[in-house]
């Protein structure tokens, strides 16, 4: 099978974790009979300092033309801490997934048996765990019109959306509810907002539809505190893309790291594959990252670009015995800590040898 794959480093570790999940997927390429290539594209910081735009029309045309997206990270504390900046690398996100029509988030949450004591919850709470987040990914507060008075002082911040919008993020967390253990949980914060009365009124519309699946209505923070007191209690999560971009990051920490957990972004146009992680500027360069985020988002590309379901099975057991033999980055354990490069290198050699 010929697969085309765009590749968007991005800033920071971006760079380092995408080229250890180039090695797998070549690994697997090889196994598989494949011919993978790959078409780059500069975007975030990276593209400011290059071309002044941090999603060029270029890299937006080889996406489009592209199967798939390999995607690092953006951000750059020379931005962070310019809160004037006219130009910033987050815009580039926000403008790839408008211009792609990305508006479904999935982040998948499961827990690893041989990395339960990383968790800084109970294992008992923790063992077994796995849900998935699916995030409205281009309408909500960070699309609305925003700015300032003229004197400064006062900013806004609106936050819309349209039933259209609703209706098909809603849509699909019905379907991945039916594909799963048939339950869903609608995040909102319906006794506040308008915007979430709304959610809540077309989902509580949708439901019958969905007899099979338990529907039930949890307002943010109360979904907040469920992640962590009970998060085997969760199968599908929806909402918002505020809520949902808060909450899947404390989701991911009752892993034990958010360098586990990889994400797929899909919608109208190419889907994005990328791990929930930022760009940990702190890290670029000294080879010390967690690349398995990266890696794991490289078996649901396989899997939802391209329905290549063993494909995607291959790197998740790669993954599970690098874990199982702790052959792991810094922030699973120092006292035997490998680079990120000697862990990319395992995965591939793994994949080449088993399966």
């Amino acid at each position: 099978m010929k697969l085309n794959i765009a590749v968007l480093a991005g800033d920071g570790i971006g760079p380092e974790v995408v080229a250890q999940a180039i090695k797998v997927i070549n690994a697997v390429g090889e196994k598989k009979g494949h011919q993978i290539s790959y078409q780059e594209a500069i975007t975030g910081a990276a593209a400011i300092d290059e071309v002044g735009d941090p999603y060029p029309e270029a890299t937006h045309k080889i996406c489009m033309e592209a199967d798939a997206v390999l995607f690092g990270a953006i951000g750059h504390p020379k931005f962070d801490n310019d809160p004037t900046a006219k130009v910033r690398p987050e815009q580039g996100l926000l403008r790839m997934r408008k211009q792609l029509g990305l508006y479904a988030n999935l982040r998948p949450v499961e827990t690893f048996p041989s990395l339960l004591h990383k968790s800084p919850l109970r294992r008992d709470l923790v063992e077994g765990a796995d849900f998935m987040c699916i995030r409205e990914l281009t309408g909500g507060i960070y699309f609305g019109e925003k700015g300032r008075s003229e004197d400064g002082n006062t900013a806004f911040d609106n936050c819309v959306y349209t039933r259209e919008e609703i209706e098909r993020i809603l849509k699909l967390g019905f379907e991945y509810a039916m594909k799963r253990r048939k339950k869903l949980t609608v995040v909102d914060k319906a006794n506040v907002l308008e915007t979430s009365r709304l959610w809540r009124q077309i989902a509580q519309e949708m439901a019958p539809d969905y007899p099979e699946v338990e529907t039930q209505y949890m307002f943010v923070d109360n979904a907040a505190m469920q992640i962590i007191q009970w998060p085997k209690n969760f199968d599908v999560m929806v909402t918002e893309n505020m809520f949902g971009d808060i909450l899947t990051d404390e989701a991911s920490v009752i892993t034990g790291s958010m360098g586990l957990l990889p994400s797929a972004s899909i919608g109208l146009h190419t889907s994005v594959f990328e791990p929930i992680h930022g760009s940990y500027p702190q890290a670029a360069g000294k080879d010390i990252a967690n690349p398995i985020a990266t890696v794991l988002s490289a078996a649901m590309l396989f899997e939802y670009a391209f329905d290549l379901k063993e494909e995607g099975q291959m790197i998740r057991k790669a993954v599970s015995a690098s874990l199982d033999e702790n052959f792991v980055t810094e922030d699973i354990d120092k006292s035997q800590a490998k680079k990120t490069s000697e862990v990319g290198d395992w995965l591939a050699a793994y994949i080449k040898k088993n399966n």
